[in-house]
């Protein structure tokens, strides 16, 4: 099974499974970037638009996903919160936008749920101007962590969900124009983690 085919029938029940755990650390890390005002911000993985309700309104958005079930969700809860936003069809891991079209990149929960993780972050990259921010929140094993059961479940739940052994060091490591500004731990625990990033 694809991962565009089982996030459409995950999508009627996504905000239930993921809407309560995760609106605060979105909240907090949208809040977290400072004033917008102007500034070209593409959501990478927009899903079903759960970021959205905490966007200021005086920025320029763009937000893609592979899968026309989430978006048709995101495209409602832009219209309920009246937020101005291009949502479009689109894959994270090869995007559609030219080189250094935007100052931020925001990627909640989608870089460990992509096939490749590190294709996805290098896409992410290419789009952002230089100097722009990438953002991330998502669950990371930390590096040499063993957690076997973790790594057991990944390549099963992988598949049709979200994989669980990703180490972002080792994707950064692999991604020379980008440098870690921040790392905060996010939920209380050392599975999910908050990333910011900047393009050299």
């Amino acid at each position: 099974m694809s991962l565009k085919h089982s996030y459409s029938l995950i999508a009627p029940f996504y905000d239930f499974a993921v809407k309560k755990f995760s609106t605060t650390m979105r909240e907090k890390s949208i809040k977290n970037l400072g004033p917008l005002r102007g500034k070209k911000v593409l959501i990478a993985g927009v899903g079903t638009g759960l970021d959205l309700p905490f966007l200021p309104k005086d920025a320029v958005y763009n937000g893609c996903d592979i899968t026309p079930a989430m978006l048709k969700i995101a495209h409602g809860r832009a219209e309920k919160y009246g937020v101005k936003i291009d949502l479009k069809i689109d894959d994270v891991m090869d995007l559609s936008y030219a080189d250094n079209s935007f100052d931020i990149v925001i990627m909640h929960l989608i870089l460990a749920v992509v096939p490749d993780s590190y294709r996805a972050l290098q896409e992410c990259s290419r789009v952002l101007k230089k100097d722009g921010k990438i953002i991330i929140i998502d669950k990371f094993l930390q590096k040499n962590q063993p957690a076997p059961i973790r790594r057991f479940l990944s390549p099963l739940v992988g598949k049709i969900a979200t994989r669980l052994d990703v180490v972002f060091e080792d994707l950064l490591d692999n991604t020379p124009a980008l440098k870690l500004i921040k790392k905060e731990p996010l939920l209380g625990s050392d599975w999910f983690y908050r990333f910011e990033l900047s393009k050299i």
